[in-house]
């Protein structure tokens, strides 16, 4: 027998392929991986998640990399929670935070708008109906990988789990939180 069960019970196949590796937290993630998948992205750079605020802290020039990206030709689309929305000020009360999800929003947009109008970059507000479900998952998408946070009940995004997928065929993880998040830009509206 070529392969014995022993082996075949430690490799990963079909759809099981598609999980790199995961952390308990979203902080437990280095931040050489989310720096390396910035970086790595050249057609699509998708971050929807409800604040997106670390990505600032996380990735060493991350404004001048969005820029550079954008203006490289690769499709740079951030998707955001409404600060005024009624979904961020029930997720304030529960997280009960310093630093609230409203001001993290507005951070987000306060580095985006200095980085000004760049073609290729694109941010919106999830509409007031998704915001229930974005706020509750956050998929970062680079091209064929992604870094996926299902936000724990009571729990800020560093403290919950994180997936590290990348894309092996058609109808996979991957695929499924990049239709969910695909779903939700597409009824969400323009910043400013």
């Amino acid at each position: 027998m070529l392969w014995p069960q022993a082996v075949k019970d430690r490799i990963k196949t079909g759809h099981d392929r598609e999980l790199v590796h995961s952390y308990p937290y979203r902080s437990a993630c280095p931040s050489t991986v989310w720096a390396e998948l910035v970086e790595g992205a050249t057609e699509e750079l998708f971050l929807a998640g409800y604040t997106n605020y670390f990505f600032w802290t996380q990735v060493p020039r991350f404004s001048e990399a969005v820029r550079r990206k954008a203006e490289s030709g690769c499709r740079v689309r951030f998707l955001l929670g409404d600060p005024g929305g009624e979904i961020t000020r029930q997720r304030e009360a529960i997280e009960d935070v310093a630093l609230s999800v409203s001001t993290r929003i507005r951070i987000s947009v306060e580095h985006l708008d200095r980085i000004g109008a760049v073609p290729g970059l694109e941010v919106r507000y999830s509409c007031a109906d998704d915001a229930v479900n974005h706020v509750s998952l956050s998929v970062f998408r680079f091209d064929q990988e992604a870094l996926v946070t299902p936000h724990l009940a009571r729990l800020v995004g560093h403290d919950s789990p994180l997936l590290h997928l990348r894309r092996q065929g058609a109808g996979g993880m991957f695929d499924r939180f990049a239709e969910h998040s695909e779903e939700l830009w597409s009824r969400a509206v323009p910043v400013g």
